[in-house]
């Protein structure tokens, strides 16, 4: 590994002086930095900038540099509506010009080591790949695995259905495909680890992809996608079996919606010279709003829905973790809730049907006793949202595909709840970022459950030394690993009721639909 010293300022204000590192990619030398036994590539570019013509194309070819390029600076995030991700002090710039990607290793071309990629969360309209929660540090280290996160083209630049409303400035099979331009941004950065993993001391052979809300649902669309078989070999699903995958006329419809906005019906180069910022506003005015733009059934890059090529056996058969926390809304909950008043909130928040709710309330209150009102509204919610959805994608991963497919269900609480995302600092080992204080009984956690998907990165199965026996999910048993309080524990079928619950419900809706 070429190692030359480098002080970066660190020496002046106490800190460890660090080394930097170069690695050799296809499109050139990138100079990363290297500190307690970890070398950080920070935005390596893995596709040309999608700026100027290539806005809305699929991702083109990077262009080779010479000398050596720093990679030292995360990188901006792709344009996005304004917000602030936990842990961030400040907003974190944007720019068009994003497609970087964070690379951490132990080691710099000296080794074969399982690749864990990261897609991050916020649906397909917000996030980062440089969110302080997902720094790999602490991963690549404890597991001597490499690890990268992705950014890549959000809400209309990255998912606009352009079909017919190019004019000229796409070609037919471009416009086509164009609402799957970050989905294609993804395929595109796994083509890059594949050419360049080695580079890095990782092995294009043994690729993990994984990914929790947005970003798991991201790597479940992966699984159908014809263009992204062998580039990963693995997959984990966190929080993210609700597939929003639109269809194509549906698609259109929107995108008509923001062409109309933006003054581009009858002057297609509109959508070109628009800024960035113009685009954004133009996609909040319409009906799909700023988190409205998904993945498209365009039949080609996507050719079904990924719970269906699952069924039938055509998606990507590599063994899959999938899982859920326990109170997956909890951002959503009203401050309190008396009882007289849980119906109203199981019928507005929930969308529970009148001719459901008496089956609802009597298996929630039967399934948990002593449950507060809020209790079970939040169990309601995260059941009907995910853990069904979750459960439906192990089922169907079963008896869809070769290889196994395991189960979890978070429950340790932070503030009284299991909340959405909490199980992140606890996989990456990073207690003490965004809002998860460290503790003994914390740290016990993150061992079990940053060993498990090392050992599941490392060789296709998340059992190791520190956890209960963790058996593929296979109906009826539907084994499932429980991490929360006390020792994690692998339960049968947990909370079958209420599995049952929903299992009925979705028949009866299916029977009125008919």
């Amino acid at each position: 590994m070429p190692v030359t010293r480098s002080n970066h300022d660190h020496g002046n204000r106490g800190e460890p002086v660090s080394s930097s590192a170069d690695a050799v990619t296809t499109a050139g030398r990138v100079q990363g930095e290297a500190l307690d036994g970890v070398v950080v590539f920070r935005g390596v570019p893995y596709a040309a900038p999608p700026i100027g013509p290539n806005r809305f194309r699929p991702p083109q070819p990077l262009e080779a540099w010479d000398g050596v390029r720093e990679a030292l600076t995360l990188p901006p995030s792709c344009p996005q509506p304004s917000q602030r991700p936990p842990g961030w002090p400040q907003e974190h710039a944007q720019d068009e010009d994003c497609l970087h990607l964070n690379v951490w290793t132990p080691g710099v071309d000296d080794g074969r080591r399982p690749v864990m990629v990261w897609f991050h969360g916020g649906g397909y309209a917000i996030g980062s790949g440089s969110w302080p929660l997902y720094d790999g540090t602490n991963l690549a280290r404890r597991g001597d695995v490499v690890v990268v996160t992705v950014n890549h083209r959000l809400g209309p630049l990255g998912y606009l259905h352009l079909d017919g409303l190019a004019g000229d400035r796409l070609t037919g099979d471009e416009a086509s495909v164009s609402g799957n331009a970050g989905m294609l941004d993804l395929v595109a950065a796994l083509e890059w680890v594949r050419d360049n993993a080695v580079a890095f001391g990782g092995d294009p052979g043994n690729v993990t992809i994984m990914g929790e809300s947005g970003g798991g649902a991201k790597v479940a669309t992966l699984l159908a996608m014809p263009t992204a078989a062998g580039l990963f070999h693995r997959a984990t699903i966190q929080s993210g079996p609700a597939l929003r995958v639109t269809k194509p006329e549906r698609a259109r419809a929107a995108a008509v919606e923001l062409v109309d906005a933006l003054g581009a019906a009858d002057d297609p180069s509109r959508l070109w010279s628009a800024s960035v910022e113009e685009i954004l506003a133009a996609s909040a005015s319409t009906s799909a709003g700023r988190m409205g733009f998904s993945p498209v059934l365009d039949g080609t890059v996507i050719p079904a829905h990924p719970g269906d090529a699952l069924v039938r056996g055509t998606a990507n058969d590599v063994p899959v973790i999938v899982g859920c926390n326990r109170d997956e809304s909890a951002g959503t909950l009203p401050a309190e809730l008396a009882e007289e008043d849980l119906p109203d909130r199981l019928r507005s928040q929930a969308g529970v049907a009148e001719d459901h709710l008496d089956d609802v309330l009597t298996t929630y209150r039967a399934a948990h006793p002593g449950a507060t009102p809020l209790d079970v509204l939040s169990f309601v919610l995260t059941d009907q949202r995910m853990r069904a959805g979750s459960i439906q994608l192990a089922e169907a991963k079963a008896k869809g595909t070769s290889t196994p497919v395991w189960q979890y269900f978070f429950t340790y609480a932070l503030a009284g709840r299991a909340g959405h995302g909490y199980e992140i600092a606890f996989m990456f080992d990073n207690l003490g970022v965004g809002g998860t204080p460290p503790s003994a009984e914390r740290q016990r956690l993150a061992d079990a459950m940053c060993d498990a998907w090392i050992a599941f990165a490392r060789t296709g199965d998340p059992n190791h030394d520190g956890l209960a026996e963790w058996p593929p999910f296979v109906p009826p048993e539907r084994t499932t690993m429980i991490f929360g309080r006390g020792a994690s524990a692998a339960v049968d079928d947990p909370d079958a009721a209420t599995r049952e619950l929903w299992e009925r419900v979705a028949v009866a809706r299916r029977a009125s639909r008919r």
